[in-house]
């Protein structure tokens, strides 16, 4: 069975796949693509910025509102805080501070009831309740404001020291521009994940799907016969085309759930995991799915015709997957602080708003300007993409029986 021409054939695979550039690129690549990506989401995961938190404090109680204001004395570059004795009711102060709130003058603001020295629950009211950021920062000084508060002048009873067990507990309400104040729980924060997850995996595997195909096609001789009946930008307009509609309905099919239970008042969820998405939200969602979808099976295809075989494509398809990896990790990364300026830059750029808008979208009240904005980039990005790719796809789907070079390439989208 092992004979000289199975070693010839061994050889001969050994020369081609082991010391060709693409293995020797990819081997290289791979393990600093893995490490650059780690190192990219912990900067995100722990990026500050330089914006000033505004925060006011308030509390019917004097002592609070006290201790507050002697232990965040200590300088913090980053937060600028007020404090006040409630002499109303707190919807009425928030309902005084709405436009500072919407405007973004105001971060937040704090409220610590009297009732929080028996179950440390405190109310926090801004555009953006699910600043994880700023609850990590706050909690332990806030802990031990409440702690100090607990135990004055008393010893420790079997009550209080399970009360020193507990951790501050931050309930965020979300802020609107009409004075709507409604409570937010992590529901939210779950869609935003299922929206990011459900538009990073369908990019991919849709696009892969795609890439196969045109390389089997073109493999197969079968795109000649095609050609004969269609032009080429037709026969890849029509494939996008039909493949997008396909990834649409399916997208329908899956988000079906969210939507009845979202509609619908059957099914009672727990107050912690309440849906708030409107009619509007999925259809942006869909909107902007299909768009993503025009504009990357248009690049998947474009790489799928400049190679005859799959190990050749994939390795030409990794700038792709990472137009569809990076704004993947910064949606992800953008559930503990959906306001950060990376969040907002990105939810406008081409390509990455395709999945960083619709995570935005449902954590926090975006401006419709940011909303059409980033609609608009999208539709100039697919408007630029689809001739480009069209270029590529004439000429390559042609070639066959070797590698184009880049500098080839270039010269077919200047043709």
């Amino acid at each position: 069975m092992f004979n000289n021409r199975v070693l010839a054939v061994f050889k001969r695979e050994i020369r081609e796949k082991l010391l060709s550039k693409s293995f020797i690129i990819m081997t290289v690549l791979i393990p600093v693509f893995i490490f650059a990506i780690i190192g990219i989401q912990a900067f995100l995961m722990n990026f500050e910025g330089d914006d000033i938190t505004s925060l006011v404090f308030i509390s019917e109680n004097q002592e609070i509102i006290n201790t507050l204001r002697k232990d965040f004395s200590e300088k913090d570059d980053n937060i600028k805080a007020d404090y006040y004795t409630l002499d109303s009711t707190p919807e009425q102060f928030i309902e005084n501070h709405n436009k500072d709130l919407v405007s973004e003058k105001l971060t937040g603001i704090i409220y610590i009831p009297e009732t929080s020295l028996k179950d440390k629950s405190i109310k926090y009211y801004s555009k953006n309740p699910n600043n994880i950021k700023l609850f990590k920062r706050l909690e332990g000084k806030i802990n031990n404001i409440l702690l100090t508060n607990y135990f004055k002048g008393i010893g420790l009873t079997a009550e209080q020291k399970e009360y020193t067990k507990k951790t501050v507990d931050f309930n965020g309400f979300r802020v609107s521009e009409n004075n709507k104040v409604s409570e937010e729980g992590i529901g939210n924060t779950v869609i935003a994940f299922l929206f990011t997850f459900l538009l990073y995996m369908s990019l991919l595997l849709i696009g892969t799907q795609m890439m196969r195909s045109v390389v089997e096609e073109k493999s197969n001789r079968i795109v000649e016969i095609l050609l004969s009946s269609v032009s080429s930008k037709e026969l890849m307009m029509g494939k996008v085309l039909g493949v997008s509609a396909t990834g649409l309905m399916q997208m329908i099919i899956w988000l079906l759930p969210v939507i009845i239970v979202t509609s619908s008042a059957v099914f009672l969820l727990p107050p912690d995991l309440i849906l708030s998405l409107s009619p509007v939200q999925i259809l942006f969602f869909l909107l902007n799915y299909f768009i993503g979808l025009l504009t990357y099976l248009g690049l998947f295809a474009c790489v799928g015709s400049m190679f005859d075989n799959d190990q050749d494509a994939q390795s030409g398809v990794w700038p792709l997957m990472m137009l569809i990896m990076i704004p993947f990790f910064i949606a992800l990364s953008m559930e503990t602080n959906p306001n950060s300026e990376i969040a907002k830059i990105s939810s406008m750029l081409p390509f990455a708003s395709i999945i960083v808008m619709p995570s935005r979208l449902t954590l926090i009240e975006v401006p419709m300007w940011q909303i059409v904005l980033s609609i608009f980039v999208n539709i100039v990005t697919l408007a630029a993409v689809i001739p480009l790719a069209g270029k590529i796809y004439r000429i390559g789907i042609l070639i066959t029986g070797r590698k184009p070079k880049w500098g080839e390439i270039a010269k077919w989208i200047r043709a």
